[in-house]
């Protein structure tokens, strides 16, 4: 018993099918976090470089040595032999749950004197890069960092000093203290 031939577009139409499934496939898992909105894989976090906030570029000015900018960002990234005048600082960070920066800043020098420090555009404050890199946002308690004026009001008021110079001359001629030793003699 002799088979059928198989039609050659009847080939050709299920090789195209299949590499087409597979390129959908493939752009899905690229734009999104999960595999078939089930498992999210684990992705490596990359940090590379110095970061550099606008507190630091404000801290940094024209004529200032190398030492002194090196003490302040920190050592560069990228430094050329045959440009010995640019230092580079490269950061890039990509963690999952943030968007990924990417920054880079510019130090020109004239011999060992600062020319110019170029940012490539706006740096984000200490504050504002720690909170576009943290991915605990919701899931932290943490109390704020500052009281509100409501809550300074309520704080208790410390109890005044005593105006007798006799209570302050009896707690300055007070005996001192002993406290035990430290270590065992």
């Amino acid at each position: 018993m002799r088979s059928l031939p198989t039609p050659r577009w009847l080939v050709l139409a299920l090789s195209f099918g299949g590499l087409a499934g597979c390129q959908s496939l493939n752009q899905y898992l690229q734009s999104s976090d999960n595999f078939l909105g089930v498992v999210t894989p684990y992705r490596v976090e990359v940090v590379q470089g110095n970061v550099v906030t606008k507190e630091q570029a404000a801290a940094i000015k024209p004529g200032m040595s190398r030492a002194q900018v090196r003490d302040i960002l920190g050592s560069p990234l990228l430094t050329d032999v045959f440009h010995a005048d640019r230092w580079d600082y490269v950061f890039t960070i990509r963690r999952q749950g943030a968007q990924p920066q990417d920054r880079r800043v510019v130090a020109l020098f004239d011999d060992d004197k600062l020319k110019s420090l170029d940012t490539g555009g706006e740096l984000p404050a200490e504050r504002e890069f720690v909170a576009a890199i943290d991915t605990f946002k919701t899931s932290r308690n943490a109390p704020p960092l500052a009281l509100t004026p409501e809550q300074i009001k309520a704080l208790p008021v410390p109890a005044p000093a005593p105006a007798d110079p006799g209570a302050v001359a009896a707690a300055a001629s007070a005996p001192p203290r002993s406290y035990p030793p430290l270590e065992p003699r």
